[in-house]
């Protein structure tokens, strides 16, 4: 009789057989085609807790020990003030994962939200990409891996556009300025949060969301609290609705820019307008 596997042996199988269309095929398509992972790197995998992160985690895993390319993994928890009941849940579902998390504090919370007591959110992300290519550098790493996914990208996209008034993506692989030597990239570019969730739900797991003290108190529970992310996400399920490929039309978009067809566009900080090649080009 076939011996029963242990939970965390569970997970890891639904990853690649039950959600090997929309997890695994998605996240090595990505790795490979933004050549993500190369031979020695030594990788932090910054874990926050939520799915995305944890997701990623196990990714990583899997893929380290199929993998040819031959590269090492850091599992980085930064504390930033969570409260008991988050940092307990965080520190469960590394164990329950079979995730070898370190974990570092710090008081991005507090100081977040001291600075830019209105809207810290911004700040707080900053501070805490700072730390983990601190931290991550101090451990000989020379990446970090961030849980954003396809639906991050899509929803900051259409973001820039709606609110922002640009036309600007979310890159899967970017060198560091203040970090000498150090990426960051993103291995769920290509991987939905829908399906994220479908593997969550199956397999019973609960992961912390935000939990930043600043967020709650905004929210208050309050579900009509405005948000453009939730906007934009709510205008996504509406239009998906209408025409089931919109999610990998507008991801597709930003792979097909056709910058002859902009009147105005920015590289490298610098803008440039269609007047430039105006008197070159013909309909």
């Amino acid at each position: 009789m076939p011996k029963e596997l242990e939970k965390f042996q569970q997970i890891e199988r639904s990853i690649i057989t039950t959600y090997r269309k929309t997890l695994w095929s998605p996240f090595v398509l990505a790795v490979k085609k933004y050549r993500l992972i190369e031979s020695g790197d030594k990788i932090a995998v910054c874990i926050s807790g939520g799915k995305d992160s944890m997701l990623l985690a196990k990714l990583m895993q899997e893929l380290q020990r199929h993998s040819e390319v031959p590269f090492e993994l850091v599992f980085l928890v930064m504390d930033p003030g969570y409260n008991t009941e988050n940092r307990k849940k965080i520190e469960e579902n590394a164990e329950l994962l079979r995730v070898p998390i370190t974990v570092f504090e710090s008081d991005i919370f507090v100081a977040a939200e001291t600075v830019s007591a209105e809207s810290p959110c911004y700040l707080c992300a900053r501070m805490r990409r700072g730390h983990l290519y601190a931290k991550a550098k101090e451990l000989g790493c020379n990446k970090i891996a961030l849980g954003h996914h396809k639906s991050d990208v899509i929803e900051t996209t259409v973001m820039g556009m709606l609110y922002g008034g640009q036309l600007q993506g979310m890159l899967p692989r970017i060198k560091s300025t203040n970090f000498e030597g150090m990426e960051l990239i993103r291995p769920l570019f290509c991987v939905l949060e829908s399906d994220i969730l479908r593997w969550k739900e199956y397999n019973g797991l609960e992961f912390i969301a935000c939990a930043c003290k600043f967020t709650r108190r905004i929210t208050g529970g309050d579900d009509d609290t405005f948000s453009a992310r939730k906007r934009v996400k709510s205008l996504i399920a509406e239009l998906k609705r209408e025409n089931p490929n919109i999610e990998n039309n507008i991801f597709q978009s930003i792979h097909n820019v056709q910058l002859d067809t902009l009147a105005e566009y920015k590289q490298a900080g610098k803008k440039h307008s269609f007047l430039e090649k105006f008197d070159t080009v013909e309909e």
